[in-house]
């Protein structure tokens, strides 16, 4: 048999419905002399008859299967590089698929200069919405080679181990395999890699297509989707603690500030979105586990954090749950606190108290959000609503509360907008917030959601109101924050000739806005939105416009 280039192993566990588009992807690159190892971790499903028919449709590939269920992905990827006969190895996960030139590309840029590994771009694909990104687009928008990560610490963020093909020859020298039993082994394996590579080679081209389902049910979900559990918790850290020991062990400890601002800024921002939605008991586990390590974390990391973030993290290391919640809601908008407290020498704090530690004053300091003198089109405002109350039809009426810091708002009386566009047409409902007490106002707004001007196929989708203030012939948009729980309410309204199913409904997700969602219904999903969309393409309006610029 011929020695094929490289090999490609796809993991795969009770996933036979996508396991043959992954396959399917490996078999149309551009390079054809690949080995593609099917790795299965003991599948319960229909994997083991689908995976044994693709092997005879394509010589090309060999089926294994693991004689008991590992529970991740490090023990059947080793398995695959045990039996692996090429001399480069790249890896596929079945719900993933590689793109036409990933192979030729990567396995190129090893032949050009002899590096440990190869990687590039990754796409990211929104499976609910069709939406695509690039994974850390500033870490590979340019062809480099890097003489170890030293060079460029960032790349610590770029932590899969699927966009990356690997000369066998590295991983054999440095016995590097994928730790097993634990998860987030990726973390683990790349900080290694990265560590002992003596060099490697950045291309700016797509390698790898990752397909996202970011709100997939909980019990589906992808292990980093499992947030929800504090094992997911404790793995993560349990990992972050092996790779502080690996860089020690390997001379690396420079790296640590790095190594700990990618902890903050990635891994335990992905929980800090979801703080608002857990309970007392929950958050009092997270900090149980969190907290150690936090403390162990350079104070350099920190500093280079948004100021919300390290709000946040303080108020977790002070055990404040309440203000932990309150600090998380709107985390990555300019959502302002409820309260913040002046110092003697007017300092402002987060919070209705003076902390009373120096590392507490560091990190709960608000000066940088410059609450009084930024413009007014970016200040921080937090608009929460208060009460919600469902009336005839779609009618709303809402209470909405504004706290204003930075005191950007006169004493008196508010002029405020309720900003909606489900169409092109934007609808606003004015209201006024009345003063409560310095630097807090509340108001009433009632909305009718029939009065929406939608398109003539209707529309389909999701929006979610802003409040709009005017201050000097400035204006300023900022979210408005719904009770995280209630009962969605849900009506079947007509509106400009077009018949909808209106919800209403909590986010359920950070920030935590108010969520209206528009689904067609009857004639207007049937009939008038087919009928728009066969109409509403490209050669149809090309030709729409030439006959209209000829009839001129």
């Amino acid at each position: 048999m011929t020695t094929p280039d490289v090999t490609v192993t796809v993991i795969v566990y009770n996933d036979a419905a996508r396991l043959p588009r992954a396959v399917a992807s490996l078999r149309a690159q551009t390079h054809e002399n690949i080995e593609i190892v099917i790795s299965d971790d003991h599948s319960t499903d229909d994997t083991p008859e689908v995976a044994r028919r693709l092997a005879a449709e394509d010589s090309r590939v060999r089926y294994l299967r693991l004689p008991e269920n590992s529970g991740g992905c490090s023990a059947p990827r080793n398995r695959a590089i045990d039996i692996a006969r090429a001399p480069y190895l790249m890896f596929l996960d079945s719900d993933d698929e590689l793109p036409p030139r990933a192979v030729e590309l990567l396995l190129a840029a090893h032949r050009e200069r002899e590096v440990d590994f190869t990687m590039g771009a990754v796409r990211r694909v929104r499976v609910d919405n069709g939406r695509r990104t690039t994974w850390m687009p500033h870490l590979v928008r340019e062809r480099r080679t890097l003489d170890g990560i030293g060079a460029d610490p960032r790349l610590l963020f770029e932590h899969l181990s699927t966009s990356k093909m690997y000369a066998r020859a590295f991983l054999d020298r440095h016995h590097l395999r994928f730790p097993e039993g634990i998860h987030y082994e990726d973390q683990l394996f790349s900080a290694q890699a990265y560590g002992l590579a003596r060099a490697f080679t950045i291309i700016p081209d797509p390698v790898y297509t990752w397909y996202i389902e970011p709100y997939a049910a909980e019990s589906s979900a992808s292990i980093s989707n499992q947030r929800h559990k504090i094992s997911n918790v404790a793995d993560r850290v349990h990992v972050q603690r092996l790779i502080d020991a690996f860089l020690v062990e390997n001379g690396q400890a420079g790296l640590r500030e790095d190594k700990d601002f990618k902890f903050l800024k990635h891994d335990f921002r992905m929980y800090a979105g979801d703080l608002p939605y857990r309970d007392d008991a929950w958050l009092a586990e997270f900090a149980e586990i969190m907290n150690p390590y936090l403390d162990t974390l350079a104070e350099g990391a920190y500093a280079r954090l948004p100021r919300p973030e390290r709000v946040v993290l303080e108020l977790l290391r002070e055990r404040d749950l309440d203000g932990v919640r309150l600090a998380a809601r709107g985390l990555g908008h300019p959502v302002a606190p409820r309260e913040v407290t002046a110092g003697a020498d007017g300092t402002p704090y987060w919070g209705g108290s003076v902390p009373t530690t120096e590392r507490a004053r560091r990190e709960l300091d608000l000066t940088d959000l410059e609450l009084e003198t930024r413009p007014f089109s970016t200040a921080f405002f937090r608009h929460e609503i208060t009460d919600l109350r469902p009336g005839p039809g779609a009618a709303l009426t809402l209470t909405v509360r504004t706290y204003d810091p930075g005191l950007r708002l006169p004493v008196g009386p508010q002029r405020a907008g309720l900003l909606l566009s489900p169409g092109r047409r934007r609808l606003t409902v004015p209201f006024r917030l009345d003063p409560v007490r310095p630097g807090v106002f509340e108001g009433r707004v009632q909305l009718d959601l029939t009065r929406a001007r939608l398109p003539l196929q209707g529309f389909e989708g999701v929006r979610h109101p802003q409040v709009r203030l005017q201050q000097q012939g400035l204006a300023h948009s900022g979210l408005l924050l719904a009770p995280l729980a209630f009962p969605a309410l849900s009506a079947r309204v007509e509106s400009g000739g077009a018949a909808h199913r209106i919800t209403v409904e909590p986010e359920g997700r950070n920030p935590g806005r108010l969520q209206i969602r528009w689904q067609p219904v009857g004639v207007t999903a049937r009939v008038l939105r087919p009928v728009v969309r066969k109409i509403d393409r490209p050669r149809v309006r090309n030709a729409f416009r030439l006959v209209t610029s000829a009839l001129k």
